[in-house]
């Protein structure tokens, strides 16, 4: 008798599972309900090792829908069972060649479990981290969505005070001093009447007195300009406008404050997992982006090799091959973790202006295979992802080296890539150009003219390239 069991659950949010039970020949042995509860999760064990062997072990296969998941993954990952979690655009492919014109949860739960059997190669066990790497995992993700929660609420003030002032002082970080402004005057009329000298003091407490003077007059010049631009048209609510940007300003302050308590605590749980703070040896990773890439990456032993974890991050391009032809600059997978593939591609603009091995790459990327700034990098976090990987696994620090392998210090670093790979400043305004100095001129063979645009319009239409343009 057959007696490998797979089961594929259908999580619901708000709504109970859908569980399919089949045999190793994929014929359909139960189908049940369940709940979240211990009670409810056991009797679908019950159900599934009914007729087998003592020491059967069931392979579960579900999709991570929202929260749902941890805890059938946990029940079953501590009843020695096997976990399986792919990716919900895995299973909505395979569901749609099953059942190409009827979706049900039923039909979503019996694709998963037929995963194992078509795709076993595809499926990698679920490892659920110990109590040090999930308290690590827990509060990086609290700090990048709090970081990201204040960003937007950043531009929302910004977006606001333009309205009320049009010539805003508000040009690069917002300040504290900035925020003291905002919450307190920002009605231009309020900001007028207060005077220069009481917000110089205002200004000078909020920011430690490093402004004074100087920036309160940014701010009064802002204010008479945009009552001189308004006078007293109805269409500008001043209060109205003053008092969204005080609210606004203080949630920003009480997402800092909460950033504030996450962050001390993110590095007691990164120094319990990386005592030797390896991740941090790694050049463009520091306070935040080691915990981050420690957190994504959990065990490294579950990656068999740098490849899989650099293909896990989703910084590899897709492949399309057909015939004889082989397409090269496809885009990205992104696959992986979005806060792990930021946080790489933000460490890669640092790392290559120290390590000799990653500018030599960003320098081939730029230079000689036409990209932009951005697709160079992408390159490098890929090349920057295997070297953490390994950086791990090995459980030794990040030492860098010249292109011939030999240590260097950072001061002989950065000498060799002011040397050999700085990218020149020509080669990098036209790959930032989008315009006509972007691209290389394309040849015209004689005889024939250049594409003519719509009739009745002459847009898109481009005069011919002068043969000196070509030459160069």
């Amino acid at each position: 008798m057959n007696h490998r069991r797979l089961v594929g659950i259908d999580l619901g949010v708000a709504s109970a599972p859908t569980v399919r039970i089949l045999d190793g020949e994929g014929t359909t042995l139960a189908k049940r309900k369940c709940w979240p509860t211990k009670k409810s999760l056991a009797e679908i064990e019950a159900v599934a090792l009914a007729g087998c062997p003592e020491g059967t072990t069931l392979e579960v296969v579900m999709e991570p829908t929202g929260p749902a998941w941890l805890p059938v993954a946990v029940f079953f990952s501590a009843r020695g069972h096997r976990v399986f979690r792919v990716s919900s655009q895995k299973a909505a492919d395979l569901r749609r060649f099953l059942s190409r014109h009827t979706k049900t949860n039923g039909i979503d739960a019996d694709t998963l479990a037929r995963l194992a059997l078509l795709d076993p190669a595809g499926l990698q066990v679920l490892c659920l981290p110990d109590a040090d790497r999930a308290a690590l995992d827990r509060r990086v993700r609290a700090c990048d969505r709090l970081t990201q929660a204040g960003a937007e609420h950043k531009r929302r003030i910004k977006d606001l005070v333009r309205q009320l002032l049009p010539m805003s002082p508000l040009t690069g970080e917002l300040g504290a001093a900035d925020l003291a402004v905002l919450e307190r005057f920002g009605d231009p009329n309020t900001l007028v009447k207060v005077g220069e000298k009481r917000l110089v003091v205002l200004i000078a407490r909020a920011s430690h007195h490093h402004q004074g003077a100087e920036r309160a007059r940014q701010w009064l010049e802002a204010a008479r300009a945009s009552l001189d631009l308004y006078g007293d048209h109805p269409a500008v609510a001043f209060a109205e406008l003053a008092a969204e940007v005080a609210t606004e300003v203080r949630l920003l302050r009480a997402l800092q404050a909460e950033l504030a308590v996450h962050a001390p605590r993110r590095e007691e749980a990164y120094r319990r997992v990386d005592p030797t703070a390896l991740a941090r040896s790694l050049p463009g990773l520091a306070e935040v982006g080691g915990p981050a890439l420690v957190a994504a990456m959990g065990d490294p032993r579950r990656f068999y090799k740098g490849k899989a974890f650099r293909s896990y991050t989703g910084l590899v391009p897709r492949a399309s091959e057909t015939g004889d032809t082989d397409r090269k600059g496809q885009p990205i997978s992104k696959a992986g973790p979005s806060l792990l593939r930021t946080t790489l591609v933000r460490a890669a603009d640092h790392a290559r202006k120290v390590d000799p091995q990653l500018a030599r790459i960003y320098y081939v990327q730029m230079v000689e295979r036409g990209k932009n700034h951005l697709g160079a990098l992408c390159v490098v976090a890929a090349n920057l992802a295997e070297r953490g990987w390994r950086t791990m696994e090995r459980a030794t620090p990040y030492v860098l080296c010249d292109i011939d392998g030999r240590p260097v210090s950072v001061p002989e670093a950065k000498a060799i890539i002011a040397e050999r790979f700085s990218v020149p400043a020509d080669v990098r305004a036209r790959r930032r150009s989008k315009k006509g100095g972007g691209k290389a001129p394309k040849n015209v063979l004689s005889g024939q003219s250049t594409p003519r645009a719509r009739s009745g319009s002459t847009r898109g239409h481009l005069p011919p390239t002068p043969s000196s343009a070509l030459a160069s």
